[in-house]
Formats: C-alpha cells, sequence, structure tokens
C-alpha cells in the first residue's frame, strides 16, 4: 500500500485484483458469477462491519441502529459506488446515442 492510499482505496483495489486472479484461474467461469460472489461477500463484510454497538444511547450507531436502516445505507453507498464507477455508462448500454 502506497504512503496516500487508504483503507477504502486498498480494499477496493483488491477486490478488483481478486475478481480478476479469479477469471484468470477459470477461464470458462462466467465473469458474472464471479462479480456476484465478490458483491456477496462484500455485502456480508459490509454487514458485519456496520453492527451497532449495543448501547441504544450511541449517537455513532443511531444511523445503522436497524437492518432496515442498514439496508438503506447500504443501497445509499452501492448507488454512489455504482455512479462513480467508470463502467457505470458504457458505449453498448441500450439507451446510449448513437450517430
Amino acid at each position: 500500500m502506497t504512503e496516500q492510499e487508504n483503507a477504502y482505496e486498498s480494499s477496493a483495489r483488491e477486490t478488483v485484483e481478486l475478481g480478476n486472479r479469479l477469471a484468470d484461474a477459470d477461464p470458462d467461469a462466467e465473469l458474472g458469477e464471479i462479480a456476484d460472489g465478490l458483491l456477496a461477500g462484500a455485502i456480508q463484510y459490509w454487514l458485519y462491519a456496520n453492527q451497532p454497538c449495543g448501547d441504544p444511547d450511541c449517537e455513532e450507531c443511531k444511523p445503522l441502529c436497524t437492518a432496515e436502516l442498514r439496508l438503506q445505507a447500504m443501497r445509499n453507498a452501492l448507488e454512489e459506488f455504482a455512479r462513480s464507477s467508470e463502467y457505470f455508462h458504457t458505449p453498448t448500454d441500450f439507451d446510449a446515442g448513437r450517430a
């Protein structure tokens, strides 16, 4: 990890590299299945890492103190990450303009 790379950047990079290694190790594997497996693992880890501490007065935990609040927070993060991805819009999208 470089001096300027933080845990978020390192984790994202390592996840992409893991996906690439898995795809290289099994050329017959469906890339979508690898991606779904990585996403399922990431969701499990996110939910684990964002459990409330158990103190009902904890201000840090209030935004994530119920399963529904955690799910909404995860949806918000997912949308933000997806929209900021260079792969969100592609030239082959069905709604892409063609001249």
